[in-house]
């Protein structure tokens, strides 16, 4: 499932909008109630009624129709150098990327109990040399504490503006500089990439053909502005000029539901009008 709904879509672009339902009934002729039902995920709009309500929304018509009757998912993506853990109780994801048949390893954002971490990591036998957190939640950073432990010559890697989250452990951290790159084996480097708006210090990760959006862009939405400073706009702004600037063909790992492809999200996220 992807991790927004039609409802989740509608309530995220309504509250970057500072749209009501009030406003919305006003801006497009549809009853109060309607748009209420809609936005509670009681019903769903039709493909006109969908399409009207885009306009005021700053959303794309045809997307958000598309939204409004489940018209797409991604298809599934493997990729051989990542591996995939969902993060319990959190329902956040995870991920390990390494070279070298795991003997050069980097963990993004390692969540929930540390023991299924770290039984993974052993399992793998990985040799870690970075830990990418890409923003402060605890859904997404949680168990730092316990993997640095572990691994003690592994980097964490974080913004400035979110290190405070891992406490006594952001005085040694790599602090991310956007565009800049860590070197990863002899052939490969990881670039970092400032993209606030879900929180100050929101980051992405793009390792060769991937990037780990954390909670920046989902397959078919984006995540909620929880920003002190950054904003709604901010994160439609770093997903455009950070993330769809990247090759179409690149896969997208994101912090929560499905991975998706830059060019499928270009194609069909209703947040982004015209991307291609």
């Amino acid at each position: 499932m992807l991790e927004d709904e039609f409802a989740d879509v509608f309530g995220k672009a309504m509250r970057g909008t500072g749209l009501s339902v009030d406003a919305l009934a006003r801006a497009t002729g549809m009853p109060l109630a309607e748009i209420d039902s809609w936005a509670s995920g009681k019903n769903v709009p039709n493909e006109n009624e969908a399409r009207a309500l885009a306009r005021p929304l700053r959303l794309d018509p045809g997307k958000f129709a598309d939204a409004a009757a489940v018209r797409w998912h991604p298809e599934p993506i493997e990729l051989p150098e990542v591996r995939h853990h969902p993060q319990r109780p959190h329902p956040s994801n995870g991920y390990v990327f390494f070279l070298e048949g795991g003997r050069r390893a980097a963990l993004v954002d390692p969540a929930g109990i540390p023991q299924n971490l770290l039984r993974m990591l052993r399992e793998g036998a990985y040799k870690l040399q970075y830990i990418l957190i890409t923003h402060k939640h605890p859904d997404h950073c949680d168990a730092t504490a316990d993997i640095a432990s572990a691994f003690p010559q592994a980097r964490i890697v974080m913004h400035k503006a979110d290190v405070f989250a891992i406490g006594a452990l952001a005085s040694g951290a790599t602090l991310i500089r956007d565009g800049e790159e860590l070197p990863f084996g002899d052939d490969a480097r990881i670039r970092m990439l400032h993209t606030p708006g879900h929180t100050d210090g929101s980051s992405s990760f793009l390792f060769r053909s991937t990037v780990f959006t954390g909670d920046t862009l989902f397959a078919g939405s984006v995540g909620g502005a929880y920003g002190d400073a950054s904003t709604y706009n901010d994160i439609l702004n770093s997903v455009r000029s950070r993330l769809f600037t990247l090759p179409d063909d690149v896969a997208v790992m994101p912090g929560h539901g499905p991975p998706s492809k830059i060019g499928w999200e270009k194609s069909h996220n209703p947040f982004f009008e015209d991307a291609h």
